[in-house]
């Protein structure tokens, strides 16, 4: 089935922690190495976002980036994502927007295959500890354009309420 829920009530709690650690971390201070930081290739690991486990690949060239993700909710599932990223300043944490596609196909066992193609608007910090490695915290902000339900005589109107899902990742630069 395609995941196109609002959050939880238990999920309220994870949303507000990570919104308070993206608002503490973007106000550390930052020193000159972003814009200067070259280009590049960076994979990682993503948990939460587009998907509960997922491989990450971005192309970095100074403050901008596109990152492609592949992930699954329940390996019955894909999910991938492909997003532009500015980040903002230089230093160890380096706050991100971006603005992308999400694409989600699922086929449950007893039904149809089920589609979804999201707007993907994430937002963040990239926290760069060491040369090479990265740690982000960011807040999907998520608006379906088109869904094909799994059940064939679900009709119900599609559901425009923004969706923020967060996420964590790890990353290691080549």
């Amino acid at each position: 089935m395609v995941r196109t829920s609002i959050l939880r009530a238990g999920d309220s709690a994870r949303f507000l922690l990570v919104a308070s650690l993206l608002m503490a971390a973007s106000a550390m201070p930052l020193s000159a190495q972003g814009s200067q930081a070259g280009e590049g290739v960076r994979v990682g690991i993503s948990f939460g976002g587009i998907a509960t486990f997922g491989v990450t690949v971005e192309y970095f060239d100074g403050n901008e980036s596109l990152d492609l993700t592949v992930g699954t909710w329940s390996f019955r599932d894909l999910s991938v994502a492909l997003v532009a990223r500015h980040y903002f300043g230089g230093g160890e944490a380096l706050p991100f927007v971006g603005g992308g596609l999400w694409l989600v196909a699922a086929r449950p066992e007893d039904g149809r295959a089920g589609f979804a193609a999201v707007l993907h608007a994430p937002l963040g910090v990239d926290l760069q500890p060491g040369h090479r490695h990265a740690v982000g915290l960011v807040l999907n902000i998520n608006r379906a354009l088109l869904v094909r339900r799994t059940d064939p005589d679900d009709d119900l109107p599609l559901n425009r309420r923004l969706v923020p899902l967060p996420g964590v990742y790890y990353r290691w630069a080549r």
